[in-house]
């Protein structure tokens, strides 16, 4: 796995979209000051969270919005597989309550929320020449934030509020490239 990391960049997809990427290429930065997202959506992407793009290979998948659900799921999954609660991993009989408000829930087309806060946008896109020549996965996942800005905090949540306690950055992502790579080697066959 290739990584350019960077301490502030403007948006890790513009920067992977500019370079001459080879596929799996993951530019990561701990600080992006102009994060974005659908629409051109702002993305609160303050240092502490998780904040990577992956030039993905070329593939059968055209659908950008299939690329973005994918990425979703992974996020989705890896957040639920990895990363239980401290209460839900000492205590396997929880009420089923307790255990669906920590269920990662994606949110169409292109975010994951934990008890009903955004934690993580994903944002696909493609790199053209002539032809589309692969396409760009940008993924923003609150991780390490301790707290968000007023118009924010109804509205997103981050791994580190959730858990009461920090996360590696380095492991998460490696876990989210390993299981698109492994999701998209499945379905390419």
């Amino acid at each position: 796995m290739k990584i350019k990391k960077y301490k502030v960049v403007s948006s890790t997809n513009l920067i992977a979209k500019k370079l001459r990427p080879e596929p799996w290429l993951i530019i990561l930065a701990e600080k992006q000051t102009v994060g974005y997202g659908k629409k051109l959506s702002r993305w609160f992407s303050p240092k502490g969270g998780l904040y990577f793009s992956i030039v993905l290979p070329k593939s059968k998948i055209e659908d950008l919005q299939t690329l973005t659900i994918l990425a979703a799921f992974i996020v989705a999954k890896t957040i639920r597989d990895y990363y239980p609660p401290p209460a839900l991993r000492s205590q396997p009989t929880r009420p089923k309550k307790d255990i669906l408000s920590f269920e990662p829930l994606i949110k169409l087309p292109n975010d994951v929320l934990l008890n009903g806060k955004k934690i993580c946008g994903i944002l696909t896109e493609n790199i053209i020449g002539k032809e589309v020549k692969s396409s760009v996965i940008g993924i923003g996942l609150n991780t390490n934030i301790d707290k968000f800005p007023k118009e924010l905090k109804n509205e997103a949540t981050s791994l580190r509020i959730e858990l009461g306690r920090e996360v590696n950055n380095e492991k998460i992502l490696k876990q989210i490239v390993e299981g698109i790579k492994q999701q998209l080697a499945t379905i390419s066959e």
